[in-house]
Parts: structure tokens; C-alpha cells; sequence
């Protein structure tokens, strides 16, 4: 495939074990009869329980209510009754209340035939409200609440509306299936965003791995008459970064500290796009998404389509159970995700995959002194030294690592990916950047 983009400082190419869920269509995940619906799925404040023990809820009713500027709105995805409000841990290790629902009942939505309802005539303030309503987060993993995304700030205009499609991480293959599976309503939903934000010019991008994403991408932008430029771009991690994404199709760089609106640009998940179509048209609000199960210790893997609340072990059963005991059970990608000890917790929102590691797969290794050998800084997008932070955070030295951008770290993990020592990088990234916020907080 000719004229592929990329980014161009850093990035690494681990192996991608796509095939093993790649043509795994998707799949309505069985509904487990016990849901736990963490208040805590998005970037910013939880959301204010507002039911309690004993009561009855229905499928999509409101049982978490936003509670500032970055908060969102939780839905029960079954009905049924609350059986009780418990305190969990939630995949990255931070705790969160949940609304434990037992099922019964009738669903509203599941098995019956769904109304379409015309948007044309609605304003950007009422598709906003929509799309608040609905409790829309970026699914591509910062779970960001898209209602705040979608109002830029005043003076700001959107040139670009970028759509990512990219799903670098490997074994991940939801965002792919979404794409050749609903690439209607995908357009779709890039026209509501459209008719809120008003760009200039829409985009698309792809990695080359996924050439049938692509030609689908084309061939529905072409039936529905949008100028989506379908942008084809070279196999490399973190191409789905939203800086390198944008680096990658509109060669503008986000300045340190800033967000995509300060160089013109909205960026948009396809799961996401996908959602608010889902909000907009057909009225449901975000009670489920597709998410990856897969990895070398997973019996079959899927793509599925898993209600919000579900237990991870419910998952992996549907997927015929473990073939060997896995050394590593990931939520999300194994670059940047959370390796859990517990099976019974819960898919949120941000859940793209859940991925059953084995020996061969996460090749452990004893951590040893760092060598000096400059690997790390290669390998990094954001042109770091995460040598030298990892060394003043573990010293506790959080300001000095600060001075040389420690909070323009993404996180990626691919210091760490080609790190000879096996020196926990990332990992200190994150502890450095959580004191830094602590120490913040409490000046």
C-alpha cells in the first residue's frame, strides 16, 4: 500500500497477534444475572448514585448522575433490582462505588425492533445534550466525556475532525470489526459530530493492517455522499495516540500542555463515533460496548458484544475458558493496559479488551541496573528521556522530573517494551505523575 503516513520521532513495532481474533465477527456476549456498575468510568469526578438497595431499575435507566464539568451519566445496562452499593477495585487499581443489579425483568431495548429518529433539525446544543445525556466517553480508552469534547471553547474553531481508527495495541481487533461491520452508522455518527463542530475537513485514519477497514471506510463515506478523507497509515505503535495521529495526517504538533483545539483539530474514536450515533438516532444511551477477548490462553477468542457491569470471568468463559493457566490476565492492550488479580471485575467503559497472557507471550525477565544503552529515548514519541524521569522519581525528586516533561508523557509504554534492564518504566511514569497531581491537590 503506497503513500502511507506515520509519525516520525520514536515508536516501536511489537507483534501485533491480530490473527487471532481478526476474523472473529461480533458477537452479543450471553448477559451475565449479576451486573456491577462501577460510578467511576470516566475521566474526571464520579457520578452521584441515585438509587438504592431494593430499588427496581430498567435497562437504560439513569442510576449515576454526573456530578461536575467532567463527570458523565451511568445507565443500568439490564433491568432488574439493586441488590446493593459496594465499594470495588476497578481494573487500574483505583477503587470506585458500584451498583450491584441482579437481573429480572423485561428488557426494553434487547430483541425488539429499534425506532430511528431524524437529527437534521437539531441544534449543536441539543445534540450536545444528547450526547451528555447519554453518557458518551471516549472509548478509545482516556474515556473523556465527549459532550465536553464536542464544546469547544469560545474563540476556538475546528479546522480538522480527525476519526481515529487506528487500534495500534496489539491483539486488539474491536474498533476493526466496528469499522467493516456498522461503517454506515460510523458515517453517520461523523456527521452529527460534523454538524456540531463545523470543520473545515474530515479524516479518517487507518493502519494498513486493516486494508478491508479501509475500502469499506471509502466505499461508505462514497454512498453517503461525505468528504471523509480515508487516510491510510504505516503499522507502528503508538500511531493511535491522538498527537501522533494528528502529526500523522495534518503535520501539526500539539503543543506541550495543550489539547487538540489549540492547532484546530478534534480527535474521535471510532467506538465513540459509533456510540453517539447509537445516542442520537436510535436513543440509547452507553450501556455496552465491543470489546477484544483474546491472547495465547484464551480457548476462542471474540469479539464481543458485552453490556456494561459484566464480569471479566463471564467473558472468558463465553470464549471457552483458559487453555493454561496465564501468567498475565490484561484489561485493554497489553502495552497500555492493567494486569488484574480479581476475575469478577466488571467491564466498564474504557474496556477495549481483555487479553489471558502466557510465559511465551509476556516473557518475564529479571529487572537489572540500567546500561545506559539510549533505547528508551529512541523509542519514545514525545521525544522524553525516561531514563532520567524514571531516576528522579525514584528518588522522589517528582518537581525536577516535572521540569523535564514527565506530564507529556503518554504512557505508551514503549520505553519499557524495549527496555533491556526491564526497568518498570511506565509504571513510574504513572507514580510520578499521581504524586505530582496528590502534591498539587494539596497546595
Amino acid at each position: 500500500m503506497k503513500g502511507l503516513k506515520t509519525f516520525k520521532m520514536g515508536g516501536v513495532h511489537p507483534p501485533g497477534k491480530k490473527y487471532l481474533s481478526e476474523n472473529k465477527p461480533i458477537k452479543n456476549a450471553v448477559i451475565s444475572n449479576l451486573s456491577v456498575v462501577a460510578l467511576s468510568q470516566q475521566l474526571g469526578s464520579p457520578s452521584e448514585c441515585i438509587v438504592k438497595p431494593g430499588d427496581e431499575v430498567r435497562e437504560g435507566m439513569l442510576i449515576g448522575k454526573s456530578t461536575g464539568f467532567i463527570s458523565a451519566n451511568i445507565h443500568s445496562p439490564v433491568p432488574g433490582t439493586v441488590k446493593e452499593i459496594s465499594d470495588i477495585y476497578l481494573a487500574n487499581g483505583m477503587t470506585s462505588r458500584a451498583v450491584v443489579i441482579e437481573m429480572e425483568g423485561e428488557f426494553d431495548r434487547l430483541g425488539k425492533e429499534e425506532s430511528k429518529t431524524s437529527w437534521d433539525n437539531l441544534s449543536s446544543k441539543e445534540l450536545i445534550e444528547i450526547i451528555d445525556s447519554s453518557g458518551i466517553v471516549g472509548l478509545g480508552g482516556a474515556t473523556f466525556p465527549a459532550n465536553v469534547k464536542f464544546s469547544l471553547p469560545k474563540g476556538k474553531k475546528a479546522e480538522y475532525l480527525v476519526i481515529n481508527g487506528v487500534e495500534c495495541e496489539p491483539y486488539l481487533t474491536a474498533d476493526h470489526h466496528l469499522m467493516i461491520e456498522k461503517s454506515d452508522q460510523i458515517i453517520e455518527g461523523i456527521k452529527i459530530i460534523a454538524s456540531i463542530i463545523k470543520p473545515e475537513k474530515l479524516a479518517i485514519g487507518i493502519e494498513a493492517n486493516k486494508p478491508d477497514a479501509i475500502e469499506v471506510m471509502k466505499e461508505a463515506a462514497l454512498r453517503a455522499d461525505l468528504s471523509l478523507d480515508v487516510v491510510g497509515l504505516e503499522v507502528k505503535y503508538p500511531q493511535g495516540d491522538e498527537k501522533q495521529l494528528l502529526k500523522a495526517i495534518t503535520n501539526r504538533e500539539v503543543p506541550s500542555g495543550a489539547l487538540p483545539i489549540e492547532i484546530g483539530c478534534v480527535v474521535s474514536n471510532v467506538g465513540t463515533v459509533h456510540a453517539i450515533y447509537e445516542a442520537v438516532v436510535l436513543g440509547k444511551p452507553l450501556i455496552e460496548r465491543v470489546v477484544t477477548v483474546s491472547g495465547g490462553a484464551i480457548k476462542n477468542p471474540q469479539n464481543l458484544k458485552v453490556r456494561i457491569g459484566t464480569p471479566i470471568s463471564s467473558l472468558i468463559e463465553e470464549c471457552g475458558g483458559f487453555t493454561e493457566k496465564p501468567v498475565k490476565v490484561v484489561v485493554g492492550g497489553p502495552m497500555m493496559g492493567f494486569t488484574i488479580y480479581d476475575l469478577d471485575t466488571p467491564v466498564t467503559k474504557g474496556t477495549s479488551g481483555v487479553l489471558a497472557l502466557t510465559s511465551k507471550e509476556v516473557k518475564g525477565a529479571a529487572q537489572t541496573a540500567c546500561i545506559s544503552c539510549g533505547r528508551c529515548i529512541a523509542a519514545c514519541p514525545m521525544g522524553l528521556n525516561p531514563t532520567t524521569l524514571f531516576k528522579y522519581i525514584d528518588h522522589t525528586d517528582y518537581d525536577s522530573a516535572e521540569s523535564i516533561g514527565l506530564m507529556d508523557c503518554k504512557e505508551c509504554g514503549s520505553c519499557g517494551y524495549v527496555c533491556l534492564a526491564r526497568i518498570p518504566l511506565v509504571q513510574g511514569m504513572r507514580l510520578g505523575k499521581g504524586m505530582l497531581r496528590a502534591k498539587k491537590v494539596k497546595a
